[in-house]
C-alpha cells in the first residue's frame, strides 16, 4: 500500500475500545485529507477487543460499571444510554433485555457495545470532512522501522508480509495475556480454560453439567462473569474462586451516579519513604482520615462508594508521593497491592455482584485464599489444583479449571513479535518505575532507552499504565480506567492533527515572536470555546460552521502576512481546547456544563441563529 503526499497515512494498530475511539476523534478532528488505517487481527475483535466482542459475550455479560459511563465520548455521558434506547436494533435481543429502558445507573450487556462503537465509527465516517478517509484493514503488526518521512509498517496478511508506509502510527493493542507456568502441563487438556472471553469458551462453560466442580483462578470482575454464567444457569456444583489477596468487590448502589469531591492533599505521604511497613502505616492512617472526612461533610456519598471518592480525590496529589517511593519498591507494591487498589477505585453494578453474593458460602461459591503453585492431571481424569494458603498447602480436584489469572504487564515478558521487534530495535522501553506498561512523554508519544521520542508513534490504552499511575496518580487495575482511555483517544488524535498539519505547513512558513498565554486574553478565551465546541461536534456541518468562526477570529488576531504567527495561535488554541477536554477534575457531566457544550438540539438551533 502506497502513500500519497496529498493524503498522509495514519495507522491505528488494534481496533479494541481504545483504537476505534481514537479513530473516531482523527475522524472528527482532521480538516484535511488523511487516510485513517484502522488495522486489526481479528476480525471478530474489530470495535470490540476481547472485552466486548459478541463471541465471547453471552447476554449474562454486564459491563461492570453503570451503563451511564460507557459512552465513547467523555463530554457526552449519556451518549451510550440514548444510543441503547434509541437506536438500537434490538431484534435479535432476548425478550428481557429486548424490553429493557436503560438507565445511567442500571446495567448493560457488553455484547452490544460492539454495535455501538461499529455504528459511531461509521458515523464518524461519514460525517467527515472531504478527503477524510477511513480504511478497515485485517492484519497483524508484527514490525515497523522509522524512516525520514514516517515509519514502514510490517503487515501479515493472506500468510504474507506488506510493507505499509505511514506518516503516524498509533499504538491500541490492548491487553496482553499474562504467561502461566503453574499450567504448563494442562494448557491443551479439554478441562482447562484458558479463553473464557472465546466462543469455545461460552461454550464449554454453558454446556458444563450443574452439578460439575470448577475452580476459578481469580477473584476480580472477570472471574464474577464466568461464576455468573454457570450461576444463572442453575449451577449446584461447588465453584472455588482463588485469589493470592481474597479481593471481593463491592456493588454500586442502585441509584449510584459517578461523582467528583475534593479532599486536603494526605500531607504525611510527601514525606521521605523510609521502609515499606512505616509508608502503609502512613497510608492507613491518612486513609482513614479522609474516608471520616467524606462520611462527615459528604454525608450524600453512599457508604459502598466512600473508596472511590477518596482514591479519585488523591490522584492529584499521588505523583507527589510515588515519586518518593524507589523504583523496585513501588513495583513490588504494585504487586502486592494492585488487586486490593482496584477494589477500592472502581466496584461493579448490582447485577453482577448479587449473584455471587447469594451463591457464596454455604451456597456453591467458595473463596479460597491463597496462590495457585500448580494444575496438573490427576489420576481420576480430573485437574488438580494445589494452592498455598499461609504456611500449608491444599489440593483441590476440579471438572474445569477456569483461569481468570489476569494480564501481562511487563512488555518484556509478552511474546508477541511486534513487541519483540520494537524492544530490540529500541523504539520502545519499558517502564522501569512501575514495570508497567511502556515510557511515553505527556503526548503519548513512545519514548527510546535514552529518552528521545521514537519517531512518529503514539500509544493509547493499557500500553501506558505506568506512565498514567506516575504522572497522573491513576492506580489500580487500568483495564477498568475507561475515562483514561477516553482522555488518550482525544489527546493523540489531536496531536497526530496537529503533527500532519503542521508538516504540511513547515514550508514557507513565517515565525511570530508573539506567544499566546492560555486564558490571558477574552479573545483567546472566546477561541478556545469554539475549538472545544468544535471537537465535541459530531456532525460535519456544524463543525464546519464552528471551523469558520474560529478562522475568522483568529484573522481578527493577527494580520495577514502573520500566517505563521496564526498557525501557531490555532496550535495554542487546540492544546487548551485539549487541556479542558481530558480536565478528570470534575465528573464528565460537570465537564460539559463548564465548557458550556450545548445539548444537540440546543447547538443545531444555535448554528441557525
Amino acid at each position: 500500500m502506497s502513500r500519497t503526499e496529498t493524503r498522509p497515512r495514519v495507522v491505528v494498530v488494534g481496533a479494541g475500545l481504545a483504537g476505534t475511539a481514537t479513530a473516531i476523534r482523527m475522524l472528527h478532528f482532521a480538516r484535511r485529507p488523511v487516510e485513517i488505517v484502522l488495522l486489526e487481527r481479528r476480525t471478530d475483535y474489530r470495535s470490540a477487543g476481547v472485552a466486548y466482542h459478541r463471541d465471547g459475550n453471552p447476554w449474562d455479560h454486564v459491563f461492570n460499571i453503570q451503563a451511564g459511563r460507557m459512552s465513547v465520548f467523555r463530554e457526552d455521558v449519556l451518549d451510550f444510554v440514548h444510543w441503547a434506547n434509541r437506536e438500537a436494533d434490538r431484534s435479535g435481543w432476548p425478550a428481557h433485555w429486548a424490553n429493557h429502558e436503560f438507565t445511567e445507573p442500571g446495567p448493560a450487556p457488553r455484547r452490544i457495545f460492539q454495535d455501538y462503537l461499529e455504528q459511531r465509527l461509521a458515523e464518524a465516517a461519514r460525517e467527515a470532512y472531504p478527503g477524510v478517509l477511513l480504511t478497515e484493514v485485517d492484519g497483524e503488526a508484527v514490525d515497523l522501522a522509522p524512516t525520514a518521512t514516517g515509519v514502514d509498517l510490517t503487515v501479515r496478511w493472506d500468510g504474507a508480509e506488506h510493507v505499509m508506509p505511514a506518516a503516524h502510527v498509533v499504538l491500541a493493542t490492548g491487553l496482553e495475556l499474562k504467561d502461566l507456568p503453574f499450567a504448563t502441563e494442562v494448557l491443551e487438556h479439554q478441562r482447562f480454560l484458558r479463553h473464557p472471553y472465546s466462543a469455545d469458551g461460552v461454550r464449554k462453560l454453558e454446556a458444563l453439567p450443574p452439578e460439575a466442580e470448577v475452580v476459578i483462578v481469580g477473584s476480580v470482575l472477570s472471574a464474577y462473569d464466568s461464576a455468573g454464567l454457570l450461576l444463572r444457569r442453575g449451577h449446584t456444583g461447588s465453584i472455588r474462586l482463588v485469589s493470592r489477596t481474597g479481593t471481593l468487590f463491592r456493588a454500586y448502589p442502585g441509584v449510584h451516579e459517578h461523582g467528583v469531591i475534593h479532599l486536603p492533599c494526605p500531607s504525611s505521604l510527601l514525606e521521605p519513604y523510609r521502609n515499606r511497613e512505616e509508608f502503609l502505616e502512613r497510608v492507613r492512617t491518612e486513609w482513614e482520615a479522609a474516608c471520616a472526612t467524606v462520611a462527615r461533610e459528604h454525608p450524600d456519598v453512599a457508604p459502598e462508594v466512600v473508596a472511590e471518592r477518596v482514591t479519585k480525590a488523591w490522584e492529584p496529589h499521588l505523583p507527589a508521593a510515588l515519586d518518593r517511593i524507589p523504583s523496585p519498591e513501588l513495583c513490588a507494591l504494585l504487586d502486592e497491592f494492585g488487586t486490593a487498589i482496584a477494589a477500592l477505585r472502581v466496584g461493579a453494578v448490582r447485577y453482577t455482584i448479587e449473584v455471587i453474593e447469594r451463591s457464596m458460602h454455604p451456597g456453591p461459591v467458595r473463596l479460597l485464599v491463597g496462590a495457585v503453585q500448580a494444575i496438573t492431571p490427576a489420576e481420576s481424569g480430573r485437574l488438580a489444583v494445589t494452592v498455598a494458603t499461609g504456611e500449608e498447602k491444599l489440593a483441590v480436584e476440579a471438572d474445569l479449571v477456569v483461569s481468570n489469572f489476569g494480564r501481562e504487564n511487563d512488555y518484556r515478558r509478552v511474546g508477541e513479535a511486534l513487541w519483540r521487534n520494537l524492544l530490540r530495535r529500541g523504539l520502545v522501553t519499558p517502564h522501569e518505575r512501575t514495570g508497567r506498561g511502556l515510557d511515553v512523554d505527556h503526548r503519548g508519544v513512545l519514548l527510546t532507552p535514552s529518552g528521545a521520542p521514537s519517531g512518529p508513534l503514539t500509544a493509547v490504552g493499557p500500553l501506558r499504565e505506568g506512565d498514567e499511575i506516575v504522572r497522573n496518580g491513576r492506580t489500580g487495575a487500568f483495564a477498568f480506567n475507561l475515562a483514561a482511555i477516553k482522555n488518550h483517544s482525544i489527546a493523540v488524535a489531536a496531536h497526530v492533527i496537529e503533527q500532519l498539519e503542521l508538516t504540511r505547513n513547515l514550508a514557507g512558513s513565517h515565525t511570530c515572536d508573539g506567544t499566546f498565554e492560555e486564558a490571558a486574553d477574552p479573545a483567546f478565551e472566546h477561541a478556545v470555546k469554539l475549538e472545544v465546541r468544535r471537537m465535541a461536534t459530531r456532525a460535519r456541518a456544524q463543525r464546519e460552521q464552528l471551523d469558520a468562526r474560529l478562522d475568522a477570529l483568529l484573522c481578527s488576531l493577527t494580520t495577514p502576512d502573520e500566517t505563521g504567527c496564526r498557525r501557531r495561535l490555532r496550535t495554542a488554541v487546540s492544546r487548551s481546547a485539549v487541556r479542558r477536554l481530558t480536565d478528570v477534575s470534575m465528573t464528565p457531566r460537570q465537564l460539559r456544563r463548564h465548557l458550556e457544550i450545548a445539548d444537540t438540539v440546543d447547538a443545531d438551533e444555535d448554528m441557525e441563529k
